[in-house]
């Protein structure tokens, strides 16, 4: 038994192998006829690029058929209809093709391969084709067909020894041709799809890139509420980076009533949105604008939910400053009313003072009380001119400036709340000073500023210092205070506008950056000094008004 199974295993390859000797030695051109094809259709579908497939289809029929001249022509892309060279081999490339014999419709195509004895004797053409059909020096042109519509045609020259082809080579050629065609075809679709490919992977990147770009948190979640994207905006909100958020459970992500206000709107099919939720996370406020849109494929299919988070929050401390921006131009309207009224009444108490005093006989004990009356009427009266001036708005005409001036009128105006808040006020202002250019106005603005926030500085009472000098072309004020001071992390910040260190309520954190702006408008500079727990000194310098020089 074990020796008839041996002799089972060995006939078998035995058998094979003495029958493919004798159809080597009987079917000879038969079998190199099918190992030709076979190896070409191994050859066209190793490879689906373009320029390789046609470099390795013209090397197989150089070394099949020992032809060293080749060439493939196709479609021309720029010009529809027209002929051109794809891919040669041993061929002369002419300076001006005239291509116009590879008309597809041509009756030789129909049966088989076109041939030209003699490309120099070719008869019924044209000199301009049969000049290109001398440069060529080819043959044989054989199309390439599929689907009744050819794709190319292949052009072949004689053998390296100078012989046309045998019909069984031309039969070759034609059969190849047509594996030819449908690996060109092939080809051309592997190369529109890599293209779409690209597009599309262009067009997905150029998207991202959109959804990045916005200064708006996008994401998506699916009908379960699990995250499938989340963009750079979300990371910076919310603080999870985008690996740690998709895939995970949106309300996970999310503060608590966030995410239950979100949950409430799930079932909705239409636009809805959140306005105005205010959020602490992570030890900052937020104010947010949610719009929730239902997510729909091609279908109009429901398959998810895109949410858009918009930070409001400096929109809405804008919103808040514009209010109360409208609220202080109201007010000065309203005491500018107020001076107008008080003036009125002033005018006439102090015209009718000044007449009684002129009655009173020299001598008289009550003159000293009638000119304390005088004096403080037209002090009165200065304080509320001061107060109109202040109160006046739109943009004054630049004039020469006494600086010592302003300063005066800035304080006549804050002396009482100075004085309820036990601020001792000391002036050393040096004169003659020379004018400074701009507007007064502005000028008291800032001023004023400084003031007001050395009193809030100084709670539990103080001293106010206000120094003035000349020097060096330049008029320089010196505002320094005893208050609280100002912190080191906060000194390089206090003139961003709405930074302030001052209670809720108590301060915009617009006073010295508009302040700054103002001195900049003059061409000044501002110096801050601070000493936390000891005081804060604000140096202000602007350029002198120089003298005309007279010849």
């Amino acid at each position: 038994m074990i020796a008839i199974v041996i002799a089972a295993f060995l006939f078998q390859p035995f058998r094979a192998w003495i029958q493919a000797r004798l159809d080597r030695f009987f079917y000879r051109d038969r079998l190199d006829y099918r190992r030709t094809l076979i190896e070409f259709g191994r050859t066209l579908t190793n490879e689906v690029r373009f320029d390789p497939m046609l470099g390795s289809v013209m090397d197989r029929i150089s070394q099949t058929l020992l032809v060293d001249r080749l060439a493939i022509f196709m479609e021309n892309a720029v010009e529809p209809g027209q002929m051109r060279i794809a891919r040669s081999m041993g061929v002369r490339l002419p300076e001006s093709l005239d291509l116009s014999f590879l008309e597809p419709a041509r009756p030789e195509f129909a049966h088989g391969a076109l041939f030209f004895e003699s490309p120099r004797a070719a008869r019924g053409v044209s000199d301009s084709v049969r000049l290109t059909l001398e440069q060529l020096d080819l043959n044989y042109f054989v199309p390439c067909r599929i689907r009744e519509h050819t794709v190319a045609v292949l052009g072949l020259g004689k053998t390296v020894d100078g012989d046309f082809l045998s019909s069984d080579d031309v039969e070759l050629v034609e059969t190849i041709a047509g594996y030819v065609a449908v690996a060109l075809d092939n080809a051309q679709l592997y190369s529109s799809l890599e293209q779409k490919a690209l597009e599309i992977a262009r067009l997905k990147d150029f998207s991202e890139n959109i959804v990045e770009s916005l200064n708006v948190g996008v994401l998506s979640v699916d009908l379960e509420g699990i995250v499938e994207s989340w963009n750079t905006r979300m990371e910076q909100l919310f603080g999870v980076a985008r690996q740690e958020s998709v895939g995970r459970q949106l309300s996970s992500l999310l503060p608590e009533e966030l995410a239950r206000e979100i949950a409430a709107r799930g079932d909705q099919e239409q636009i809805t949105g959140i306005y105005k939720q205010r959020l602490q996370h992570q030890g900052k406020s937020l104010t947010l604008n949610v719009s929730i849109t239902p997510l729909v494929s091609k279908s109009n299919e429901r398959i998810g939910r895109l949410l858009l988070f918009d930070d409001v929050t400096q929109r809405e401390r804008l919103e808040e400053q514009m209010s109360q921006t409208e609220k202080l131009t109201s007010l000065g309207l309203l005491a500018a009313g107020v001076a107008h009224e008080v003036n009125t009444p002033l005018a006439v108490i102090s015209n009718y003072i000044q007449m009684l005093a002129r009655q009173m006989p020299e001598g008289d004990p009550r003159q000293a009380i009638i000119d304390k009356i005088v004096k403080q009427t037209f002090r009165a009266s200065e304080i509320v001119n001061n107060l109109l001036n202040f109160s006046r708005t739109g943009a004054a005409a630049a004039a020469d400036i006494d600086v010592n001036r302003v300063v005066e009128e800035t304080l006549s105006l804050v002396a009482h709340p100075l004085k309820t808040s036990h601020i001792q006020v000391v002036k050393q202002l040096g004169k003659p000073l020379p004018a400074v250019r701009g507007s007064a106005n502005k000028l008291q603005q800032v001023f004023l500023n400084l003031f007001l926030n050395a009193r809030d500085a100084m709670p539990s009472g103080g001293m106010l210092e206000v120094r003035t000098a000349a020097h060096n072309g330049s008029v320089e004020i010196e505002v320094a205070d005893t208050g609280a001071g100002i912190a080191r992390e906060h000194i390089h910040r206090i003139f961003d506008p709405f930074f302030t260190t001052k209670a809720s309520g108590r301060g915009t954190g617009l006073g010295l950056s508009v302040s700054y702006g103002i001195i900049k408008e003059h061409a000044g500079k501002i110096d801050v000094r601070s000493t936390p727990g000891k005081g804060t000194s604000f140096h202000v310098e602007f350029p002198a008004v120089r003298k005309a020089v007279h010849v």
